[in-house]
């Protein structure tokens, strides 16, 4: 049996979904291999694209969003980062892969300051995916791809969990959940590397543009053959300093805070707390205008990749993947409407997502795909694309995605099932289930997009039968070949 989607298989059989996700194994791409640009964002609403509205601006996304197509109904495995990019690279659920929660520190959230000694014995210092798991670069590279990752790592700091171990071939950036933008530190640790070995060498340098240098410079260098750049920015996320002034927002150089003027006219602060302390804290059009300003730099970084594609000749031959890790924050000025809910909880504006995905020649241009997609299908469709096998072994949650967004097939996906901490949720079909603060939620997505009418009560049939099909769900991924770091085994 094909081991892709083993848990799906068995929801087919208890709980009569139409068929199995899996893989083709036969490659249904063509022979000459593309380049893989794939962009990930940080806590960007879904509503924050240029081409859905004029509240941001996003001259290049939306260029992506004319030449390929905008994707509606995509979800990610998690609403918060490391557990959702711990699933995009390893093509499994959280709690198959074992990165199910975060690794970072709690006590900066009340204001500690880590001594170096202190801080090399916590958790997110020494915390990572386990060495076991197997990364969508180890399994690129069989077939000649050059691997670059800059920006967030985010899957463990020592050395071991490091990108160069993980089957990527350059790796600049950070190795933990957020920095400042400027100093590059992490609530005052340094967080920068290169390769293996931290740096300061562009401390002072704002990020963004840093993660566009090396793009730049990588696609220049291996314009010639196969790559693979990964491009996961920490734009829009919450700068990560102790500083009130700082802490309560992204962070975007006046330049790009000016190309929203009425906004940045009513820039200041206000006093506020921070720690149990009265503070001086940014005020709502100074969070708003630090969002949307990380946003449209990151754009524009977005487009000088796009440009270089373009100039080289390559992009007919390029997918460009582009979504963000979670949703959007609230009250930083992300907006994740018409979704209930944001980043940290299961409700969709947790965890649907924007996308956009262009690959001329196979992917129809300026269209919207409306299907039922996730994450977890992208490993599949760019090693299938590669002409990669994944090994006999390896068991896999996701699907070849690339026939339903050319508009060949529907999705075969059914079902996508998230568990954080004490919140639980399913969707079937248009059905959405959610366990949150005690409370049951039944939603049916097809007509209540927003999830404003709870329907637990009233169709308390179907309540039970949503539950049973998380139930079941959950017992496969704690049948599953454990992994650590937090599983006990």
């Amino acid at each position: 049996m094909n081991r892709i989607s083993a848990w799906l298989l068995v929801a087919v059989v208890a709980w009569g979904f139409s068929a199995p996700i899996s893989v083709s194994a036969e490659n249904s791409h063509p022979a000459e291999k593309p380049n893989i640009v794939l962009i990930v964002s940080d806590d960007q609403g879904y509503q924050d694209l240029g081409v859905l509205g004029d509240h941001i601006l996003t001259p290049h996304l939306d260029r992506l969003a004319r030449e390929g197509t905008r994707l509606t109904n995509f979800y990610v495995t998690w609403p918060a980062c490391t557990p959702s990019r711990g699933s995009l690279l390893t093509g499994r659920y959280p709690q198959r892969n074992g990165i199910y929660d975060m690794i970072r520190n709690e006590a900066p959230d009340y204001g500690h300051k880590y001594r170096p000694d202190e801080y090399a014995v916590t958790w997110e210092r020494i915390g990572g995916m386990d060495v076991r798991e197997i990364h969508l670069p180890q399994l690129l590279q069989q077939a000649g791809y050059y691997c670059g990752i800059f920006g967030k790592w985010d899957l463990g700091m020592h050395r071991r969990f490091l990108p160069l171990q993980r089957g990527w071939d350059e790796f600049y950036g950070f190795v933990n959940t957020g920095i400042d933008y400027y100093t590059h530190e992490r609530y005052g640790i340094p967080s920068m590397y290169r390769g293996n070995s931290p740096t300061n060498e562009d401390q002072g340098t704002y990020c963004t543009y840093l993660f566009q240098r090396e793009a730049v410079r990588f696609v220049i260098e291996n314009r010639d053959r196969p790559f693979f750049l990964y491009l996961p920015f920490n734009a829009p996320h919450n700068a990560s300093s102790l500083d009130p002034k700082i802490r309560p927002a992204a962070q975007a150089p006046e330049t790009w805070r000016k190309r929203y003027p009425e906004l940045h006219a009513q820039e200041g602060f206000v006093e506020g707390a921070r720690y149990g302390q009265p503070a001086q804290v940014p005020n709502r059009a100074l969070r708003q205008t630090h969002y949307l300003g990380s946003v449209t730099a990151m754009d524009a970084a977005i487009g000088e990749v796009l440009d270089l594609l373009d100039e080289f000749g390559v992009a007919e031959n390029t997918l460009v993947i582009f979504f963000s890790d979670n949703g959007g924050a609230r009250g930083v000025g992300a907006d994740n409407g018409p979704l209930r809910g944001g980043k940290g909880n299961l409700f969709e504006g947790g965890v649907r997502v924007c996308a956009l995905v262009r690959y001329p020649g196979h992917i129809p241009p300026a269209t919207v795909n409306d299907e039922f997609l996730t994450a977890l299908e992208w490993l599949p469709t760019l090693i299938n694309l590669a002409g990669v096998q994944p090994p006999d072994d390896l068991i896999l949650d996701g699907f070849d995605l690339l026939p339903v967004l050319a508009g060949e097939e529907p999705s075969p996906r059914q079902a996508m099932f998230w568990k954080r901490r004490g919140q639980e949720a399913c969707r079937v079909g248009s059905w959405k289930w959610l366990r949150h603060d005690g409370r049951v939620y039944l939603f049916d997505l097809a007509e209540d997009l927003g999830e404003q009418r709870n329907l637990a009560e009233s169709h308390p049939d179907k309540t039970r039968e949503m539950q049973a099909h998380f139930e079941a769900w959950l017992a496969e991924m704690e049948a599953a070949e454990p992994r650590g770091p937090f599983r006990d085994y």
